[in-house]
């Protein structure tokens, strides 16, 4: 991810996280940290293809939808997923599966030997995604999620460099038969 992602990335946060979404602040200072010798982070976002192209009209990188993000931090040997989502018409393409993938790959490049991360109670279809990798329930944070006073479950990964998705159906490249979906960061 980069700064001239944020404001798509913004729009897919209002879109997926309307009573808790990031503030562009936030995302500014993530990828502060996110760059250099001293970095602690990692974040990467998933964009189709350019509609003229693999490349934008002016010849960089990127320039198509940005249908998914993700964000981990580093903190000694522990690794926190701050944040992943995939656009809605995404969902089911295996592009989260891809997400957590390239968190888990910075996971390991930062030395973690554990990776943390917090979902709504209520969003099981995160969950299964989650234990697939090998994440297991480990406990709660009581009304983490507001508005609303929503618990998170706190999730653990040991070992993520050993972590791969236990399910065959997650596809490898395309995201819903588009080839050339990439994750960049």
């Amino acid at each position: 991810m980069r700064w001239w992602d944020i404001d798509p990335v913004l729009e897919l946060e209002k879109d997926l996280f309307p009573e808790d979404t990031w503030s562009r602040g936030m995302f500014w200072s993530e990828l502060a940290h996110a760059r250099g010798p001293e970095a602690t982070r990692r974040y990467v976002v998933a964009e189709l293809p350019a509609p003229d192209g693999p490349d934008g009209p002016d010849g960089a990188a990127g320039g198509g939808r940005i249908v998914g993000y993700g964000g981990l931090v580093a903190t000694g040997e522990q690794g926190d997923v701050q944040t992943i989502a995939v656009a809605r018409d995404h969902w089911g393409s295996g592009l989260g599966a891809r997400l957590l993938t390239e968190l888990l790959r910075a996971a390991t490049a930062f030395e973690c030997t554990e990776v943390m991360l917090e979902c709504r109670v209520d969003n099981l279809r995160a969950q299964r995604l989650y234990e697939r990798f090998g994440f297991e329930p480990i406990g709660f944070r009581r009304g983490y999620y507001q508005p609303g006073n929503v618990d998170a479950l706190v999730m653990r990964l040991a070992d993520p460099a050993s972590a791969s998705p236990a399910s065959p159906a997650t596809p490898a490249t395309p995201v819903n038969g588009v080839e050339g979906t990439e994750t960049h960061g």
